[in-house]
């Protein structure tokens, strides 16, 4: 399948624009626990009433500073996923154009509501067409929560909307590190050693200089993991306004384009869903819609079947490896390169080559056989039973 080399780049630029709404939350984020840390070491003696009423005065003002933090944050992802709408609609458009000859009808384009990426943001995100395979056969319709599953690496506050979820991690955090101070002097840890526990390397002023990335690698206890929830939730919206927008543009061109396809990254972080579903087809409306999992990184795009405008568009895309076939399927690609089979399957590794090698299923058949029907990966235990010969 030709696809135009513009949407392989932007998902290079997404993944930059999503690292910068990141960095912005997070920075703010932190500052507010830098600020909290830096007067906590002030503090030598801890067993007075004026002290004591002091350090209640400080936990009261993290809480309502990281309140306000939420409201702002999301606020402000609001203005960044609705101009990447704008955007994205534009850019799809535009490049619909390019891919006509001159003189053809124009591309159709769509009318964003001013209120769409609230609508993602203050309302449940998932039940606005979006499409799975609980299957991996047959289409039906499932929301997608920014709760993460049992098992998931990355655990989200309780919620199903973004707005909720960055209250929640202003919630659990001002708890968190509440109940971290009140501890720490239980059990007599000087404060100073308490706020460099909470902030870990991380220094106030000189965070904003660093990426999202770096001051939570950086981060003190509970830093780390709300620096990674707030990623999460940044790039798996980031995600799906980008494939929303694309589908919206796509269904209004049918005259163009009247099928998708399913586009995953051709590494070793492509999850065996993503990986399934890669390189296949589908009419607008009736199959899979990234994202299908948190920070999900796969895409959509549009299915032209004009073979002179087919060849306007490259041979080859891109992947971990260098640039393969454009017609290479992810499993297929998986397949012919076994480092990146460590990197993406892990231990589950052998039950794929096993699936292929002896049971002589296709690449694609074995990886919707290490899933279970909801898509989900079975477990390393679940596979040995399922097939023991493989071990």
């Amino acid at each position: 399948m030709s696809i135009p080399e513009s949407f392989y780049r932007e998902a290079i630029d997404l993944n930059r624009y999503s690292n910068r709404i990141s960095r912005q939350i997070v920075t703010n984020y932190n500052d507010i626990v830098l600020d909290l840390t830096f007067k906590l070491a002030t503090i030598d003696e801890v067993t007075n009433p004026a002290t004591v009423a002091r350090i209640r005065s400080m936990l009261l003002q993290l809480r309502e500073s990281l309140d306000s933090w939420s409201v702002e944050g999301t606020a402000y992802m609001a203005d960044q996923l609705q101009s990447l709408a704008l955007f994205q609609s534009e850019f799809v458009v535009n490049e619909l154009q390019k891919a006509l000859p001159i003189g053809a009808a124009n591309v159709n384009s769509v009318q964003i509501s001013s209120d769409f990426a609230r609508s993602i943001l203050y309302t449940d995100p998932t039940r606005i067409n979006v499409f799975t395979l609980p299957s991996l056969e047959s289409q039906v319709k499932r929301t997608f929560s920014l709760t993460a599953a049992k098992g998931a690496p990355i655990t989200l506050p309780s919620g199903e909307v973004v707005e909720k979820a960055f209250r929640g991690i202003a919630a659990s955090q001002a708890e968190f590190i509440g109940r971290e101070i009140r501890v720490g002097i239980t059990e007599g840890e000087a404060m100073p050693k308490i706020a460099k526990r909470l902030r870990g390397r991380l220094q106030f002023g000189r965070n904003q200089e660093m990426t999202a990335r770096a001051q939570s690698l950086a981060g003190g206890t509970g830093m780390k993991l709300a620096n990674k929830q707030v990623m999460t939730i940044v790039r798996t919206s980031v995600n799906q306004v980008q494939n929303m927008t694309n589908q919206a543009v796509y269904s209004a061109n049918q005259n163009v384009t009247k099928r998708y396809e399913y586009v995953a990254v051709l590494d070793g972080k492509t999850t065996s869903l993503c990986g399934s579903l890669d390189g296949k087809t589908f009419k607008y409306g009736e199959g899979p819609m990234p994202p299908q999992h948190f920070n999900c990184r796969s895409t959509t795009v549009p299915v032209i079947d004009d073979d002179e405008l087919r060849k306007m568009f490259p041979d080859t895309r891109p992947s971990a490896v260098g640039r393969v076939s454009q017609d290479e399927s992810y499993p297929n690609w998986l397949k012919k390169n076994p480092s990146m089979q460590s990197k993406a399957l892990g231990n589950k590794k052998k039950f794929f080559n096993y699936l292929t090698d002896v049971k002589r299923n296709t690449p694609r058949e074995a990886l919707r056989k290490i899933l279970r029907n909801d898509g989900t990966e079975l477990s390393l235990t679940d596979l040995i039973k399922k097939y023991p010969k493989a071990i």
